[in-house]
Formats: C-alpha cells, structure tokens, sequence
C-alpha cells in the first residue's frame, strides 16, 4: 500500500513533454545570458590591465622628441636671429622606486581579489541557477496539490448540495464545505501567480521563459554531507571560502598601500640616457655681420638623478594616517566575513541533516493522512464524522506530498549552499545533480485518479 501511494502520490512532477529542459541547459543558457557573470569577469579582466599599468612605471620609459625654435637675440655687440631644430631619443630607467613597487605589489593583491570575486560570482551564478529552477518545481507542485484538493473538495461540496437536497444533512455542512472549497480556489490562484513569478526569475537568468523543466526522480538519494564533521566544513570554509579569500586580499591590498605611503619619505634614483642632433640655420657672425655657415651638432648624454623629499605640505603624513586606518577597515572587515562564514557553515550543515530527518518523516506522513483521510470519509459516511473533519482531512492529505516535495528541494538547495559556503561548489556538481532529473516521472494527475478511484470504486 505504501509503495502504490508513494508512486502516485510523493512524485509530484507532471509527465513532461519531450522538449522540456533539465537543470544543465538551464545553466548553460544562463552562463551567455546573464549580466552579473559579466560583469564580474570584466572587473576581473579590467583589474588585470590595471596590474599591467602600474608594472609599467618600474619598466624602462623611451620616447622620442622633437623641438623646433625660433630666436631672436639683441643686446650690446648683439643683434642676431636665427632657427634651431633639436631631435632624439630619450630613455628613463627608474632605478629606486619604492613607491611603485608597493603600488605594483597592492595591484597583484587587487587582481587576486577580483579573481577571488569572479570565482564567487561563478558559483553564486550556480547557486542562483539551480535555486530559482527548483522554485520553479516547488511552485508547480504546489499548484498542482492546490488543484488536486480543489478538485476533491469540490466533490465533497457537490455530494454535500446532494446530501442536503434530500434532507440527509443541514445547511450548515454544505455552508462548511462551501467555505472550504472557496478558501482552497483562493490558494490555487495565489499558488499558479507563484510559479508565474518563479518562472519569470528563471527567464531573468537565462533570457527565456521555460514552459516545461525536469524534475528529480523519486529515487534521488537524500545523503548526509561528507564528512560528517561540522568542524571540518568550517576550516574548509575558513581556507577556502571565496569571500573569505576575497578579504584578505583586500587587507594585503591595504597594507600593501600603507607600505606605499611611507615610502613618500623615501628618495628616487632614475637613470637616464639621451641621444640627439641639434640643427642651426639663419647664424649671423655678430663681429663680420655675415651669415655663418648653417650647423649640426650631435649629443648624447647619461647619468642619474636623485630626488629627496624634504617637505611636502603635510601631505604624505596625513597620507599615512589615512592608509593606516584603511588596514584597521580590512583586518575588521576580514574577522566579520570569516564569522559569518563560519556560522553560514556549521548552520548550513544542521539544516542539510535535518532536512533529511524531515523528508523521511514527511514520506510517511503521505501514508498516515492517506489512512486517515480514508477513514474518516468512511466515518462521515456512517455518521461518526462531521462535514468539517472530512474536508480538514482532505486537505491535509493534499499538503502531505507538497510538503514532502518541498523538504527534498530545502535539501538540493542546502547542500549546494554548504558546498558555497565551504568554497568547494563547481558545475560538476550541477551535472551530478542533473543525472538525477527526469522528464517521464510520475506525476501528481496519478494522485488525482488515484483518489478518484478510491472514491468510486467502481471505476
């Protein structure tokens, strides 16, 4: 008896039609849809540029220059004008930069945050996948229970109108039932308004409006979370959490930029070269007042130059302080993530193992309200139950196998939020658990005969 009404009743999956999508096409569609993923993964792509930018400064500067003049020189024994026009190269090596390279240290430090970022982005993405298609298959379901109860309250309702009409009962049991069949058409339409608006964040991620999507097969294994240590998920999180990883980034960011500060104090050292031709014409000879011969000359030149800050204003001071402050920010800011990873982690691992102590207890609760609401019909029949017994019966029979449902989806979707929390959740498991869907389960239409039959037996 268990195992007929468990087939016809826990599934709660409507027999696809074969175009319907399973969990992987959903993700796929989502990977070139949605903007959040993109938008990550250009941060992540600029943050890498901007890495390249500030590597820049400590690698050698060449350039080329060119100055063209005119000049017009008076004075005593002085009366000249003539055209100059210099051209050559020019090349900067910055010998001692301490500044540059901690900035360029803080900019490896911000390219492992925004890679950390991106990789949180990818499983969030994986997690806002799966969470919104199963949304989808718990508000189906319960339109389909909701329908269901409809339906067969709708036919203690008419039996009642029956029942009375040939003054079997009083008018206040068919007011009973009337009310109650109202209340369920109520939570029908509020239920098919769900699964619209459940539908609509699916086609938010993917771009399309899925009509028909598979669900899982009633024999998907509900396992405990391994190991069985909530200790051990906490350290995995602490070391592998990607927010986690994101924060102390961000913290080596900051005292990477501290470093920098201070090191306005410090002084620079550059080497540089240059190497150019300077061209005359138009010379006149002041003492013969006779055009001199036009001219080129040829210069090349190396050496260093030393700078020493001495006084800036305050400045770099009060740019200490700031930077110093900003490292408080992230080492504070690093302890809150790690707690709330750690808490999200060991209450994530609570609710994963109790909602398989749920569903196992919500599975036999399909059979016991199936026994009871079978007797208590058979009580009303011969008058040891009323109107009202019979329809609270009816209805809870119906929230059973929603209920159920629901605890198997709580637990799909606790489990892959452990896994993101622990850092370790990939799109290998969406393909491990899209191997566990199926478009030929059985559906809830089985219950709605099946509770048609027990009714007419004739049938």
């Amino acid at each position: 008896m268990k195992k007929r009404l468990l087939s016809g009743l826990v599934g709660l999956m409507v027999a696809q039609p074969a175009l319907s999508i399973d969990l992987m096409e959903t993700y796929e569609k989502a990977l070139s849809y949605d903007s959040g993923i993109a938008a990550a993964q250009a941060s992540f792509e600029a943050q890498q540029a901007a890495s390249d930018v500030t590597r820049s400064v400590l690698l050698p500067q060449l350039g080329a220059f060119g100055e063209a003049n005119y000049i017009d020189v008076e004075g005593p024994n002085q009366d000249n004008s003539y055209r100059e026009l210099a051209y050559g190269v020019q090349l900067t090596q910055p010998l001692f930069r301490a500044d540059a390279w901690f900035d360029y240290d803080a900019s490896q430090f911000q390219t492992e945050s925004a890679r950390a970022d991106y990789n949180l982005a990818q499983q969030q993405l994986i997690l806002d996948v799966a969470t919104a298609y199963f949304n989808v298959l718990r508000a189906r379901d319960t339109v389909i229970t909701t329908r269901a109860a409809e339906a067969a309250i709708q036919r203690q309702y008419e039996q009642a109108q029956e029942r009375f009409d040939v003054g079997l009962i009083a008018i206040t049991e068919v007011y009973e039932a009337r009310a109650t069949y109202d209340d369920t058409r109520s939570q029908r339409i509020v239920a098919e308004n769900q699964l619209n608006i459940s539908q609509e964040q699916v086609a938010r991620l993917t771009g399309e409006f899925p009509e028909e999507i598979e669900n899982l097969r009633q024999n998907f294994p509900l396992g405990r979370p391994d190991p069985m240590d909530p200790s051990a998920w906490e350290a995995t999180a602490l070391d592998q959490n990607w927010s986690v990883q994101s924060a102390l980034y961000d913290l080596n960011v900051s005292e990477a930029n501290l470093k920098s500060a201070k090191a306005g104090h410090y002084p620079t050292l550059d080497l540089n070269a240059s190497y150019g031709k300077t061209k005359t014409d138009g010379l006149e000879d002041p003492s013969t007042f006779q055009m001199q011969r036009d001219g080129t000359t040829t210069q090349g030149v190396i050496g260093v130059t030393l700078n020493v800050p001495l006084y800036t204003g305050g400045g770099t001071q009060a740019g200490v302080r700031q930077r110093r402050s900003l490292v408080t920010v992230a080492e504070q800011s690093l302890k809150t993530v790690r707690r709330d990873v750690r808490v999200s982690t060991r209450s994530l691992f609570l609710t994963v193992n109790n909602n398989i102590e749920t569903a196992s207890a919500l599975e036999q609760t399909i059979v016991s309200r199936r026994s009871a609401l079978d007797a208590t019909r058979a009580g009303y029949e011969v008058g040891t139950r009323n109107i009202v017994e019979v329809l609270d019966a009816e209805r809870a029979y119906y929230v059973a196998p929603r209920d159920y449902a629901n605890s198997r989806y709580d637990y799909v979707i606790n489990t892959l939020q452990l896994k993101q929390a622990a850092g370790t959740l990939s799109p290998q498991d969406l393909v491990a658990l899209n191997n566990w869907l199926s478009e030929s389960a059985p559906g809830i239409e089985a219950l709605a005969n099946e509770d048609k039959v027990l009714d007419n037996p004739a049938q």
